[in-house]
Formats: structure tokens, C-alpha cells, sequence
């Protein structure tokens, strides 16, 4: 099946076919072995991009970065300091103007809508680096980490995230799953309810797929796993709430000892990183200090052969060139 996605803004997995999603894995298997090769690309020769943070990134701003320039592309970084977005001028204005100055648009911060509505106005392809609901270049990462760890089809994969079940990595990980045909358990305390809608959503996906999105407060669930997956219990902006979290969380946390409940000796850790797994952390020392282990998972298994973590990390590099590439 041919596959086009030039002018297709990125915006969300609920947006692209399964084929499509597969299109851009290969496209990014592809590129990723180009790298290694030492290959200089051109396939974003001529092309400007601009990369709009309301929120702070290592991985998602390097990736994109790097992603153009190995094509040729040029890159300009715009912070919430560096723009008048929202302040002076309003999101549409700004949209209109970056359109007729770029060739696509990125976004991270936090209201889904503002990258919709990015992409509504601007006219040029638009990709979300990171919403409060919704991490879909992060996704489409760890899929292809996971076809180069799992000896299995990912039709055959069971994924079970660990402790905020609430959270955007949560549910971008309902999407990818149900448009992959995949297992999905979103593993957390009873205390948390997913939004229905987004639940509603993926299930409706996964039947036609054959996936399964599952929610669940009981650890019978981890066994059969091929990945735990997990994420910090606070994000930017919400340190206020690490003392509850803390307490609703801890249970959750990922430890040699779950990882064994699993009862899969192949089993594979993932995380979005940062992560807080040691003390090495000011966060997370200040917080220590105060009573309050804030690690989401041991460094023992942070460190461990299970974790494929870093490579995880390098994905988002050749993933994201993918969707540059496909949708430019």
C-alpha cells in the first residue's frame, strides 16, 4: 500500500492508520541504520522548521534538532521568553506569521489544543512534542524499541504501564497499542480514574485492530508482560503534588521484585525519561531530605540488563526524523 503523508501535520497516533504507523517505524529502521552508516542525508534541504517549548526538553529538542540538520534542514528554538504567543500577539496571529516563515511546526507545552489549533491555522505540517494528554513522537520511539528488543510481533506484545495511569504518557500509550493491534494494561491504584473518553476511544481502535486496553489496580496483571513501562510521578509544574503522590504511588514503583511477577526472564524496562531512580538528583535529594522517596523505579533496575533505556532515548532521534521527513 502506497503511503503519502506529505502536508500531514503529527498531532496524535489517533490521527494515522495502522499502515501509516508502520510506514513511519520502517522509514525510521531505515534511517537509523543510515546514521550509523555515517550517511549525510538531504531530504530536508531547503527546509525550516521552528520548535515552539512552553516546556523544557533534553531528548525532544536535541532529537528534532539533530533530525534536521542530518537532512540539511535549519532549525530556530523559540522558548515561552522568546515569543509573544498567547502574550502580545494571539496563537492564531502567531500561527499565520510562523506559516509563511516555516516549513513546519513544533510544539511542546501543554494544552492539546494549542497544537491543534496550530496546525488548523499555520497551514504547514505541525508535530506535538508533548501535551498534557497526549506524547505521540515519544510512542512511536518506543515501539520501535521494542521491535528491536521483542523477538515477538507487536500484535503479541503486552505493555503494562506503572503508577499515574492519568498521565499523557498513559494515554498515548492506549493510542499506540490500539492502532497497533497491541495488549495495553494500565496498571495503578484505584484511587486514579482514567477519563473515559480517551478510554472510550482506544477501545474503540482496539476492536477493530485486535488490540486490548485494560485497566487494572491488581499486580496479577503483570504477568505475561513483555515491557513495564513507567514515568514520573510529578511532571513540570506539579512538585506541590509529590507528597501525595508519593504516598499513592509507592506501590507502584518498579523493582526487581515486580519485574520477577512478570514471570517473563526476557522481560524489557522502559521509561520516557528523566527519570528519578537514585539520588543524584537535586529534586530528588531536597525531597529525600524531606521524608519522601520520589524514585519511580530502583536504580537497580534502572541499570539492570532489563532496561533499554538509552536506546530508547536514541529512538526519538530517528523516529522523529521519520516524521519530518514523511510529512515534509
Amino acid at each position: 500500500m502506497a503511503v503519502n503523508l506529505k502536508g500531514k501535520s503529527f498531532l496524535t497516533l489517533m490521527d494515522f492508520t495502522p499502515g501509516e504507523i508502520r510506514y513511519l517505524l520502517d522509514l525510521a529502521h531505515d534511517l537509523k541504520v543510515k546514521k550509523r552508516a555515517g550517511t549525510k542525508g538531504s531530504a530536508l534541504d531547503g527546509k525550516n522548521i521552528v520548535l515552539l517549548f512552553e516546556k523544557t526538553s533534553t531528548r525532544t529538542r536535541c532529537a528534532f534538532e539533530v533530525a534536521c540538520m542530518d537532512e540539511g534542514g535549519h532549525v530556530t528554538y523559540l522558548d515561552s521568553g522568546s515569543s509573544q504567543m498567547g502574550k502580545k500577539e494571539s496563537l492564531e496571529d502567531t500561527a499565520k506569521v510562523l506559516g509563511r516563515y516555516f516549513d513546519g511546526i513544533e510544539y511542546r507545552g501543554y494544552s492539546q489544543k494549542i497544537v491543534e489549533d496550530l496546525a488548523k491555522f499555520s497551514g504547514v505540517p505541525v508535530w506535538n512534542g508533548l501535551t498534557d494528554v497526549d506524547h505521540p513522537t515519544q510512542i512511536l520511539a518506543d515501539i520501535m524499541t521494542i521491535e528491536e528488543h521483542c523477538d515477538k510481533p507487536l500484535n503479541k506484545v503486552k505493555v503494562v504501564f506503572c503508577g499515574d495511569i492519568r498521565n499523557n504518557m498513559s494515554y498515548a500509550w492506549m493510542y499506540g497499542c490500539a492502532k497497533m493491534g497491541m495488549h495495553y494494561v494500565a496498571y495503578g491504584p484505584e484511587e486514579l480514574e482514567v477519563d473515559e473518553q480517551v478510554l472510550a476511544a482506544a477501545r474503540a481502535v482496539a476492536e477493530q485492530t485486535g488490540g486490548t486496553i485494560e485497566i487494572s489496580h491488581s499486580s496479577e496483571c503483570l504477568k505475561g508482560a513483555d515491557v513495564l513501562y513507567t514515568d514520573i510521578w510529578a511532571s513540570m509544574g506539579e512538585e506541590d503534588q509529590i507528597p501525595a503522590k508519593v504516598e499513592l504511588l509507592s506501590p507502584f514503583k518498579v523493582t526487581m521484585e515486580m519485574l520477577k511477577e512478570t514471570e517473563n526472564p526476557d522481560i524489557l524496562f522502559m521509561h520516557c525519561l528523566p527519570s528519578f531512580h537514585d539520588f543524584e538528583t537535586k529534586l530528588a535529594r531536597e525531597w529525600k531530605e524531606k521524608g519522601y522517596d520520589i524514585r519511580e523505579v530502583t536504580d537497580e533496575v534502572f541499570h539492570s540488563r532489563y532496561s533499554i533505556v538509552f536506546d530508547e532515548a536514541e529512538n526519538r532521534l530517528h523516529t522523529i526524523k521519520a516524521v519530518l521527513i514523511a510529512t515534509l
